[in-house]
């Protein structure tokens, strides 16, 4: 990365390092001034600052779906269908009593075995509050008992979740290079104007489970079969994280001027 910093017209001067002011920034970047094409109301000509910022944004999954299932097996089509609704109907009042309006879905399937008909139903049950999420399931566990097969949850970013992290990596990493154009102005002892060009250069994405992916080694997996051998592990609430990269374009005029 080259870190100098070049002023046109005139002589270069060479700084050790231009040190970002963002903790989540992952690089330096580019600050560069350099003369431009457009001059003030008084003909004198403007100058321009160009930096680039970078920002990493994480957030947790906001979302879990958790699949219930129930069946049985009767001699009638009626006494099955009973015994599985009254089973469907107690399951669905849990959900509401715990608050969930999430999305519900249900299915229902009837086949016949010989002379025994079966009838099996899968609720699947949306949380965005993964509290009340494992006190519902508790609930169904203590009272349905093994007749409710209750299901890990799995945990992902709605669509809402993911467009809000990935807008705040970009505007966080404007607000850094805007930080960083200040104290280089401040620096050079001129005055920052507004931006004249923003211009997003790179974006990342990547999740959770493929950092922890690469960081299990042969001991830690040892270390993970030994816990689950005494209890199994709670599961994970995976993250997701995105990265931004901006280029800024400031115009810059001397300090003893006023800024126009």
């Amino acid at each position: 990365m080259d870190n100098r910093l070049r002023i046109f017209p005139g002589v270069a001067q060479p700084v050790s390092s231009v040190s970002p002011f963002a903790v989540n920034e992952a690089e330096q970047g580019v600050v560069e001034t350099q003369a431009g094409s457009r001059h003030g109301p008084a003909g004198s000509q403007a100058r321009e600052l160009h930096v680039t910022g970078t920002a990493e944004v994480s957030q947790p999954a906001d979302r879990a779906s958790v699949r219930l299932s129930v069946g049985n097996s009767k001699a009638t089509v009626n006494e099955v269908t009973s015994s599985v609704s009254r089973r469907l109907e107690y399951i669905l009042q849990a959900i509401r009593q715990h608050g969930v309006k999430e999305e519900v879905t249900v299915r229902k399937f009837l086949h016949r075995d010989e002379e025994m008909y079966h009838m099996n139903v899968e609720v699947t049950v949306t949380f965005s509050d993964f509290e009340k999420m494992e006190q519902a399931c508790s609930v169904l566990l203590e009272k349905l008992d093994r007749s409710v097969s209750v299901g890990q949850p799995r945990f992902f970013h709605s669509a809402e979740c993911l467009n809000n992290v990935r807008q705040s990596a970009c505007v966080l990493a404007v607000e850094n290079a805007q930080q960083k154009a200040s104290r280089v102005s401040q620096l050079l002892g001129q005055n920052l104007g507004a931006p004249t060009l923003v211009r997003e250069e790179e974006t990342r994405e990547w999740r959770s489970h493929e950092e922890d992916e690469d960081d299990e080694g042969g001991g830690g997996r040892r270390g993970q079969e030994a816990t689950s051998a005494q209890a199994a592990p709670l599961p994970r609430i995976p993250s997701v994280t995105a990265s931004s990269r901006v280029s800024v374009y400031f115009r810059m005029r001397d300090g003893n001027r006023k800024k126009y």
